[in-house]
């Protein structure tokens, strides 16, 4: 626990780091900085469940960054490693991360300090619950005032048993469903949430990789095509990314996971090996592909773009002079430390930070409360509307060209907008005009020189204007 302990402590401190170096860049007064700063409220608590016939005490925890905007907004994280540093870290990123995304939330995080491969579903259902009904009796979770989300180690099934909890103590509340996010499809939750990590990823890195000076200035062409690419971590994140990267015209040439790395020049189709490690358990020993024992000497291996999409501090000043990578996209939250980004900057290697490129998550989780509050799903009201004008106006264009479309094109042309059409074009246009604001702030100073600093001081800004309106700060 020490080992995790300093992790957490060194991830935080990293965190408030980047904020100070950013600040420099701003005009608002010290008192206001600090506010933005500092983590407003931190719960931590303890609870017995009955595990095969024996009491144990579970440890959970729930911080609350900033309220400048509320509801709150952040994952749990059911994890061995969780610790009050950790989860501050997390949830400091949180408040930037919706900020330069600008999603209307203050940032939150939380967790339980388990293993939760140790826990059958049963026991991991009472964690769950135990853990959601701590947080009712604090006032700390509901629609306007914390809304939780899945992160390491929890998913749609958890976040499913959340709003269960939720719902049987306030069964008054006609938006109970909207206290979590990360919901099953069928309980409230929205089309394209599961990969929306990954696919926002994707779409950051598309746009980072479309701007011809900033890849001339890496030795990078543009375009993700023919783009070798290792991605450490085949969670969730590390899949999604992979598969749309592979899609677009990236090649995955090396997958680095905890028992191991894998490696092939030619690529490696993402989706065969996710079946070949349900299949053995392990991503080791994939047909045509070379092993690699230690999975974090990988990350050193010749690729033109590195997806750390696992855990924090995965890059440090140890391995940072061995990366060869041009581009690191980071996946996860906090993946390259402090000490490592100083070396990497020097190296001419662009980082696309955490608090923007893996921002699509809490994208759509807003896209998904917003369902939930409107009580009407996506699509629904416009979706017949579009797909008769757009019919009426194929109509008229046929009659004057005194031609038909065929069926196929005519289908594929009146076509209106489902749920999941909406949410992922509302994910690809934040993903784009977020970037390119994060990229203007760093070419409108020229004493910034990393797109992390960018990014924490347009959050800032955004924050501190949130602030002034509140009456509190001059």
């Amino acid at each position: 626990m020490s080992n995790s302990m300093d992790n957490g402590s060194k991830f935080y401190s990293d965190v408030l780091s980047y904020f100070d170096k950013a600040a420099a860049f701003t005009d608002f007064e010290p008192g206001l900085l600090q506010q933005i700063k500092v983590c407003n409220s931190t719960y931590r608590f303890n609870f017995p469940i009955e595990v095969d016939g024996k009491l144990q005490v579970i440890e959970g925890i729930r911080v609350q960054h900033s309220h400048h905007k509320t509801p709150t907004k952040g994952g749990i994280r059911y994890s061995e490693f969780v610790n009050p540093d950790e989860v501050r870290a997390l949830a400091t990123l949180m408040t930037f991360k919706c900020a330069v995304v600008d999603v209307p939330f203050g940032g939150a995080k939380g967790g339980i300090r388990i293993n939760p491969r140790l826990y059958t579903e049963k026991q991991l259902e009472r964690i769950t619950r135990r853990y959601t009904t701590e947080l009712i009796k604090k006032s700390m979770i509901g629609a306007a005032i914390d809304v939780p989300a899945p992160d390491y180690g929890s998913g749609a099934r958890e976040m499913a048993w959340i709003a269960d909890t939720y719902a049987t103590f306030k069964y008054d509340d006609l938006n109970a469903m909207a206290c979590v996010t990360g919901k099953p499809l069928g309980q409230g939750g929205i089309q394209g949430r599961t990969e929306a990590t990954g696919q926002g990823l994707y779409f950051g890195v598309r746009e980072a990789l479309s701007q011809a000076d900033d890849m001339r200035a890496i030795g990078l062409t543009t375009g993700i095509e023919g783009k070798k690419i290792i991605v450490q971590g085949l969670g969730n994140v590390g899949f999604y990314s992979s598969k749309f990267c592979m899609e677009g015209g990236g090649i995955i040439v090396g997958i680095a996971e905890r028992e191991g790395g894998i490696y092939n020049e030619k690529g490696l189709d993402i989706e065969k090996v996710f079946a070949h490690r349900k299949e053995t358990g392990s991503i080791l020993n994939y047909p045509g592909a070379k092993n690699y024992n230690n999975s974090m000497e990988l990350l050193e291996a010749d690729c033109d773009i590195l997806i750390p999409a696992a855990l924090e501090n995965q890059i440090t000043g140890e391995n940072a002079p061995r990366i060869k990578a041009k581009m690191i996209a980071e996946g996860a939250n906090g993946p390259v430390t402090k000490e490592a980004e100083e070396i990497l900057v020097k190296k001419n290697v662009l980082i696309i930070p955490d608090l923007y490129l893996n921002a699509g998550g809490v994208t759509v989780s807003y896209f998904e409360w917003l369902k939930n509050l409107s009580h009407v799903r996506f699509g629904r009201m416009e979706k017949r509307f579009q797909e008769m004008s757009s019919a009426q106006l194929l109509g008229a264009v046929e009659k004057i060209a005194g031609k038909s479309l065929d069926p196929i094109a005519r289908k594929v042309l009146t076509h209106g907008a489902d749920e999941i059409d909406l949410v992922r074009s509302g994910l690809e246009e934040t993903m784009i005009y977020s970037y390119n604001e994060i990229r203007e702030t760093k070419k409108q100073n020229k004493k910034i020189e990393d797109l992390r600093t960018a990014a924490f001081v347009s959050g800032i800004n955004k924050l501190g204007v949130s602030y002034q309106a509140m009456g509190i700060f001059p």
